[in-house]
């Protein structure tokens, strides 16, 4: 008889304990609750649900059309519809069951103000975890996304930082010059964990009207179509974090348990799962199953052991990538 201790899908990050490396990414699921009503699903099937992002003040979002489907993947501009912080806190959270999966927070703001008033309010509240989209634009700095300055992100990871003591996870956006430069400062103004890539800006044009074919003109790019960026991202930001021991979240096209091991391989210590659960909603079990068939194959315990295992090529590419 064999005493190999078996393959298991449990692990750490952050110090909360996950069920799956599966992170169910933020605007897909709602508040948590949606899934909930999908006959088959369970939340056991995740590691941890990213709730929908949260304001201040109830937001309605964007004019329509909000959501407009792409080759390989998706555009969406909703625009951070939401109850408030104080509804979420009050109405949504006393439903969810913590003994499931772990639950993070996502916070999102126009103001720096609005991003520590949100976070102070989460701090004070069973969540587990709190995610910054600091993607935002802010609107005392003539619209600039926070993400896309390294500056600005480390002061509003600073300023979350000194209101919570619950694990801080910046989420990064692709459309910037340096994205490891933007972690690293992150790091150093007290962020826990990063979640990479939010999702990247795009267009999609009615060529009869000859107008945006989204209400906002532009919107978030989702699915398979960024997954070559965001594995490039995860690479490049986890160059940065490995000498800290700080976890990312791996996410970006992911539809499949070989791509979710090439986000880990490349880095990612979990991986998120968002728009393929828009057309199998019941993927996450499909992904486990062959992420636990991989550690079998390969004799493995746990994920923990594949992390940024990646074996890249000495030769340096050319810039252009020619």
């Amino acid at each position: 008889m064999s005493n190999k201790t078996p393959s298991t899908l449990h692990t750490e990050f952050c110090g909360m304990s996950f069920n799956s490396p599966i992170v169910l990414l933020s605007g897909c699921v709602g508040f948590g609750e949606e899934y909930t009503r999908v006959n088959g699903f369970s939340n056991r099937d995740a590691g941890a649900v990213c709730l929908k992002g949260t304001t201040q003040e109830a937001r309605l979002g964007n004019q329509p059309h909000r959501i407009y489907e792409t080759p390989d993947g998706m555009l969406n501009a909703i625009g951070l519809q939401n109850p408030g912080v104080e509804k979420v806190i009050s109405d949504i959270l006393p439903n969810l069951d913590f003994t499931e999966t772990r639950y993070i927070a996502n916070v999102s703001g126009s103001t720096m103000e609005e991003y520590i008033e949100v976070t102070r309010r989460f701090d004070d509240s069973p969540i587990d975890a709190i995610e910054i989209n600091i993607s935002c634009p802010n609107v005392k700095e003539g619209g600039v996304a926070f993400g896309n300055d390294p500056a600005m992100s480390a002061r509003v990871v600073e300023a979350c930082r000194q209101v919570t003591r619950k694990p801080l996870i910046t989420k990064l956006s692709p459309n910037q010059t340096d994205i490891a430069a933007n972690a690293k400062g992150c790091i150093e103004a007290g962020s826990d964990a990063f979640s990479v890539i939010n999702t990247l800006m795009g267009m999609a044009v009615d060529i009869e009207s000859r107008t945006p074919i989204i209400g906002n003109n532009q919107g978030g790019l989702s699915g398979p179509a960024i997954k070559p960026v965001a594995l490039l991202k995860v690479h490049q930001v986890y160059q940065v974090c490995r000498e800290h021991h700080i976890p990312i979240i791996g996410q970006g096209g992911i539809g499949s348990a070989e791509d979710a091991l090439e986000f880990i391989i490349a880095g990612a210590s979990a991986i998120g799962v968002g728009t393929a659960l828009f057309y199998d909603p019941l993927i996450c079990k499909t992904i486990n199953a062959g992420l636990l068939d991989y550690l079998e194959r390969y004799q493995l315990a746990s994920i923990d052991q594949l992390v940024g295992t990646l074996q890249v090529n000495q030769q340096q590419p050319a810039k252009c990538g020619c």
